[in-house]
């Protein structure tokens, strides 16, 4: 059996060992959908949780014997990914950027000097 940040490191999720335990420490990753330390061994049929950045993997443990680094096929054949399909972005939203309608929202500096000079407070 492995420690939990080593294997994680074994298996390509994390580029790095020390970015594994770090991520384990700071409480991006769960077992079984409980907290994990980085010394916790990993076991054959756990469900191992990982968020990085903005994407969020679930992960079922095959092979929890890999220690050391190991190529892309290997490291694939040792969990089954069972992370859900995420939901196709809606279609007159992708590629645009949110844009206030012309005078909604907060004033802008030059329309609060406007507002001023109308109101004679210079």
């Amino acid at each position: 059996m492995a420690r939990l940040d080593s294997w994680l490191w074994a298996v390509r999720i994390y580029k790095t060992r020390s970015a594994a335990t770090a991520a384990v420490r700071g409480g991006h990753v769960r077992v079984d959908d409980n907290l994990a330390k980085a010394a916790q061994p990993v076991v054959a049929g756990q469900k191992v949780r990982v968020r990085k950045e903005q994407d969020e993997k679930l992960i079922e443990v095959l092979d929890p014997t890999l220690a050391k680094r190991v190529g892309a096929p290997l490291a694939q054949a040792a969990y089954i990914d069972r992370t859900p399909e995420r939901p196709a972005p809606i279609a007159g939203m992708s590629g645009r950027v949110a844009v206030r309608d012309r005078g909604a929202g907060r004033p802008t500096k030059r329309d609060r000097r406007a507002i001023e000079k109308l109101r004679g407070r210079d």
